[in-house]
């Protein structure tokens, strides 16, 4: 009995974890931490997205009318890594407050039935697999955003760039002037969008040169957005996510500020994606910010 009570009410065992047979610890140097940061050629065991988001209200308006969402994940174990990633940005127009109901209702619609078709897959053991196309999933989510806008926001509308990520490839849905845009190592900045909007449609038809596109006093009047006409036709194509290199989504107020050498030189010069969208989003700031600012860049690695 005495030795139950002893283990009852004793001193307590020591129930630490302990190193393995072998294994001891220490604390890191400056400079082997240091070493580490500075790896210039870091390797990657998983395969991941990485990105980050910059936003902001402008110089000029009291009121923000973008919006963004910005969603990454990653599944790994045995088998091989699963990236996945959903990014979205909306510029809503219609006056105070519709245009930030246009594009916020945007976002999360569009947002919420991906993630809906998606969710047994990620976060479910695989029973079936998803029926639709990628495309076809993009699709239906815009048109149900588009269809709720006209319902709820009669009057309002909003572009919509959205970039569905999953493995190596990346599916676009795109109505407006909102850009998804295709940045490599070496400096190259490709368009992957082309803009819904009239100073584009006329240059497209030879009515307006380079310079004359650069000074037209309508640039942000849009021939297709969601919530405006009873059809909606949207961009909708799959292709390979841009690797080595970035995926930046950004709204008008960037783009048509901050000239495409600036928006290399920033992302080349900062110590990450958050750094780098907040240097564009101030940049654009500095440059007069004429219209709300929204960014996301998305980088693949491993």
């Amino acid at each position: 009995m005495a030795d139950f009570f002893r283990k009852l009410f004793g001193p307590k065992e020591d129930t630490k974890p302990r190193p393995l047979d072998g294994a001891t610890t220490a604390p890191l140097t400056d400079q082997q931490i240091q070493s580490i940061i500075s790896s210039q050629a870091p390797r990657y065991e998983i395969r991941q997205l990485v990105a980050g988001v910059g936003q902001s209200v402008g110089k000029q308006r009291d009121h923000n009318e973008d919006s963004l969402l910005a969603l990454t994940t990653t599944i790994s174990g045995n088998a091989e890594s699963i990236p996945f990633g959903l990014y979205v940005v909306a510029d809503g127009m219609g006056g105070h407050q519709f245009g930030e109901v246009a594009s916020n209702a945007a976002i999360r619609i569009v947002g919420g039935a991906i993630a809906s078709k998606f969710h047994s897959y990620l976060f479910k053991l695989p029973t079936q697999s998803i029926q639709d196309s990628l495309q076809e999933v993009m699709e239906s989510a815009i048109l149900e955003a588009h269809q709720y806008i006209q319902r709820e926001a009669p009057g309002s509308g909003t572009t919509i760039t959205a970039a569905l990520a999953l493995g190596g490839q990346v599916t676009i849905g795109h109505v407006g002037d909102s850009r998804a845009y295709a940045i490599s190592p070496d400096g190259r900045m490709e368009p992957m969008t082309r803009d819904h909007s009239l100073v584009k449609r006329l240059e497209e038809l030879g009515h307006l040169s380079k310079d004359e596109v650069d000074n037209f006093p309508h640039r942000n009047v849009l021939i297709r957005a969601l919530g405006q006409g009873e059809t909606l036709e949207a961009d909708i194509f799959t292709i390979p996510f841009p690797h080595p290199g970035y995926l930046m989504i950004c709204s008008d107020g960037l783009w048509g500020v901050v000239n495409e050498k600036d928006v290399i030189r920033i992302i080349g010069e900062s110590p990450n994606l958050h750094r780098a969208c907040q240097s564009m989003v101030e940049a654009a700031n500095a440059a007069g910010g004429p219209d709300n600012i929204t960014v996301i860049l998305v980088q693949l690695v491993g």
